[in-house]
């Protein structure tokens, strides 16, 4: 490249980057309730989780509907990951992750089907779906009774057998 069309480059983006970096009517400001749509995030303590409940036999009409599909029938894995099953993870770094062997708390599987299931249609499912949906795969996972129901109150004491498998990063968060 010549000096005088490095120049003239180096010149375009100076203006641009100016351009950016003053930021004049750039975006819009957002309200609380803007922020709140948003702020989902459920800690390992359940801090936050919403009201409503849901049992595994209610979670198994939602799973056959929804998740299926991609997880496939009872969780054992289809186009997607299984969500039941796994061996222990002594086994080695090549063992298959799950939500029994791996996942360190209940409170993460609630937030991550809350976010980002379904995978065509993340955030539609309602909280008291999402609870059954829970209380579903933590039953199939042998980690709650059949006939258990998760809530706020309960999910939180749900002890995954993989609790201790992880050093926090922020210990004082938990």
């Amino acid at each position: 490249m010549s000096t005088h069309k490095l120049t003239a480059a180096l010149s375009i983006f100076a203006v641009n980057f100016g351009c950016l970096a003053a930021g004049p009517n750039l975006g819009k400001p957002i309200d609380a309730a803007e922020i709140a749509a948003w702020d989902i995030s459920i800690p390992p303590d359940g801090t936050g989780l919403p009201p409503g409940s849901g049992t595994p036999a209610q979670g198994a009409s939602i799973y056959a509907q929804k998740c299926a599909a991609c997880h496939g029938e009872n969780g054992k894995g289809a186009a997607n990951a299984a969500v039941v099953g796994g061996a222990a993870l002594t086994n080695g770094i090549d063992t298959v992750k799950t939500i029994a062997n791996f996942w360190p708390y209940s409170t993460t599987l609630f937030d991550f089907i809350r976010r980002a299931m379904p995978y065509q249609q993340p955030r539609t499912l309602t909280n008291d779906e999402v609870y059954a949906l829970t209380a579903y795969i933590l039953a199939l996972n042998k980690l709650i009774g059949e006939n258990e129901a998760m809530n706020a109150q309960t999910l939180p004491k749900v002890k995954m057998p993989n609790r201790d498998g992880f050093i926090p990063r922020f210990p004082d968060k938990l």
